[in-house]
Order: C-alpha cells, then sequence, then structure tokens
C-alpha cells in the first residue's frame, strides 16, 4: 500500500523540537523526504530526515538553503512554515523589541519562504504550503495581543496567498492549533497554572492536544487526499474554537 506522504520532498521549519519535530517524524514515518529547518542542531538518525541549519530571519541564508534543497532534491513538494515565537504579555506590559521579533519570525519570513518555494514548486507543476496558525487568532486570548496578531496575519495570508497560487497549482493551507502539550505549555503551565486550567475546562474533548495531533493534521494537508483543499483553516483544537 502507498505510503501517505511517499517520497514526496517536504521541508518543516523550526523542526528542532516540539511541534515541528513531530511534523518531521511523522512525515518520515509517512515515507516523506524531509529537509528539517531551524537555527538549532536537529539531532536523528532517521535516513529520511535530512537536518538544515540557518536563521529564518536571515533572508540571503534561507535562499540559499531553499535553492541547495532544490538543486539537491531536483523539485520542492511540501512546505510546512512552523516556526514561530510567542511573548505572552498584557496590553500595557508589551515590548516593541518583542512585537517586532513576533512579526519578523512569524508573519515576514513565512511571507518570503512562501514567495521563493512556491515559484520553485511551480518550475514541477505544483505542491502545497501548510502554515501553522493559531486558535487564538481565532478566538483571541488575553496577554497575547501581539501574538494573536501575527496568528491573525497568517490566516489572512494563507487564504490569499491559496488564491493567488492556485493557477500554478499550489495549495496553501493552514492548521490552527489550540492548547498543545509541549515544553513551552510546561512553562507556561508553571507561571499560570489557574488560568490554563479554567481554559482546558472550556476544551469539549476535555483534553490538551498533543504534537502528534498537529503532525497528523499537517500530513493530511500535505497528501494527495487533501488534492482539492486550499485556503482552509484547519482548527485542531478540540472543539474549543466552535
Amino acid at each position: 500500500m502507498k505510503q501517505l506522504l511517499e517520497n514526496k520532498v517536504c521541508i518543516i521549519t523550526g523542526a528542532a523540537q516540539g511541534i515541528g519535530r513531530e511534523i518531521a517524524k511523522r512525515f518520515a514515518a509517512d515515507g516523506a523526504i524531509v529537509y528539517a529547518c531551524d537555527r538549532q542542531k536537529f539531532d536523528s538518525d532517521n535516513e529520511r530526515i535530512h537536518p538544515v541549519q540557518f536563521d529564518i530571519t536571515d533572508a540571503a541564508a534561507v535562499k540559499t538553503a531553499m535553492m541547495q534543497i532544490y538543486k539537491e532534491a531536483g523539485r520542492i513538494d511540501c512546505l510546512v512554515n512552523n516556526a514561530g515565537v510567542v511573548f505572552n504579555r498584557k496590553i500595557g506590559m508589551i515590548m516593541r523589541e518583542e512585537t517586532e521579533l513576533m512579526f519578523r519570525i512569524n508573519v515576514i519570513a513565512v511571507l518570503e519562504l512562501i514567495q521563493l518555494v512556491s515559484r520553485l514548486m511551480a518550475r514541477n507543476g505544483g505542491g502545497n504550503i501548510v502554515n501553522i496558525a493559531s486558535v487564538t487568532a481565532v478566538l483571541g486570548s488575553p496577554g497575547q495581543v501581539a501574538y494573536s496578531a501575527t496568528k491573525g496575519a497568517i490566516i489572512a495570508m494563507t487564504k490569499s496567498a491559496a488564491k493567488e497560487l492556485a493557477p500554478q497549482n499550489v495549495r496553501v493551507n493552514a492548521v490552527a492549533p489550540g492548547i498543545v502539550k509541549t515544553e513551552r505549555f510546561a512553562e507556561l503551565y508553571e507561571a499560570n497554572g489557574e488560568k490554563i486550567d479554567e481554559r482546558i475546562s472550556r476544551i469539549a474533548l476535555g483534553r490538551l492536544g498533543t504534537p502528534e495531533d498537529i503532525a497528523n493534521a499537517c500530513a493530511f494537508l500535505a497528501s494527495d487526499r487533501a488534492s482539492y483543499i486550499s485556503g482552509h483553516i484547519l482548527g485542531v483544537d478540540g472543539c474549543a474554537s466552535i
């Protein structure tokens, strides 16, 4: 039986840990050739995962890496824009430097990757892009005004890019996770346990999301089974956003 992502060349950013690492592992398990991109080293003995180190805010380094991948693999089938950063601040405590960094990583770097990689995909008849948004962009979240704004931009970018790139047979979708149990979540819970417990109580399925839940959704959108899906924002939040 053919694997879900058999021999698809897939680029995943922010792949060294957390959700990104799980996406890389899932894609490789589904038969993809994975280029795991991060500014940190990706340690893996999986022969299907190829670590690539660069800073996503360095446009020249990004272009060099993408062109090298394209030259080596001969094509790019999928890009998962997972790299991101979050600073949780109340409105009165938002710092300009942190906001600018979130927009550089969460929005500008994503746009520049879409610009570059979509052109490379078009050379080989198309491909697909999966962006990571957030349920905070849909519902709003106290203490995450600036971060929510960056993820709202990702949702708008996804919908517009899907329409613009459709003639090149490039699909663009987004996954909007809810609260996911990662290393970052453990740090947040230690600082804001009661507030987070209250948010968890509003999740209809009664549990936190896992990195595997997000990876599963990304794998589906990256596969040919989703060949008629573009411009969609897939909430993976345990029915918290309805």
